[in-house]
């Protein structure tokens, strides 16, 4: 069994121990501190994880994690550091690699591409693999139900995801398949895509959806 998730796990604790607790991140008024909390509360608290996906239930689960965000901050990396307790649902054979793969590589990129100053750094191509096998279900999840346009994703060797079948113009991003993960989960601001289609397709896109700029 492979063990991306676990790799990107540490990749994280250590990005997150060495920015420490007020450190910006790529999570909406969201320092550090918080994000490790919620890390934290995502696989040890599966009674207020559900607010991250089902909105009733956000109250909650804000008020779970502002709890967590209040103990040391060693403390959480620590905790997150160290995996998922017994009885959590991604304790349970292949889940953390089948749930946490993208969700990792995404958080550590939060926490690498905050601050100025960031490039694109190489991924080893078994996680790269791993990230373009997942996107296609994720492109659709994440961005397809936003994206007014036809929207292709290619990576540089011309394998290529169609994320929506609209008719009319179409949108090609080009990248690694890290870049269109973070694309897909509205990083794409602060990715190296390169961007290719009518001015106003692309226009159409930007609107709602980011997408990199001039470096």
């Amino acid at each position: 069994m492979t063990k991306h998730a676990r790799g990107e796990r540490e990749r994280l604790a250590d990005l997150l121990a060495a920015a420490g607790p007020q450190a910006p991140t790529l999570c909406a008024g969201w320092t550090t501190a918080d994000l490790a909390a919620h890390l934290v509360l995502r696989e040890r608290r599966p009674d207020a994880a559900a607010g991250i996906r089902i909105g009733p239930l956000a109250g909650w689960t804000e008020r779970v994690q502002r709890g967590y965000a209040r103990r040391p901050y060693e403390e959480l990396v620590a905790l997150f550091r160290s995996g998922p307790p017994a009885l959590s649902p991604f304790a349970l054979p292949g889940a953390d690699e089948a749930a946490n793969v993208v969700e990792y590589f995404v958080h550590a990129e939060d926490v690498r591409r905050a601050g100025e100053g960031w490039r694109q750094e190489e991924v080893a191509a078994p996680l790269a693999d791993a990230l373009w096998q997942r996107l296609p279900m994720l492109a659709r999840l994440e961005a397809g139900r936003r994206t007014p346009v036809r929207l292709v994703l290619e990576r540089p060797d011309g394998r290529s995801c169609t994320v929506t079948h609209r008719t009319g113009p179409t949108v090609h991003l080009t990248g690694e398949p890290g870049e269109l993960v973070l694309f897909a989960f509205g990083r794409g601001a602060r990715t190296s895509l390169s961007v290719r289609g009518a001015e106003t397709a692309v226009a159409a896109l930007r609107r709602v959806l980011p997408l990199p700029g001039p470096r």
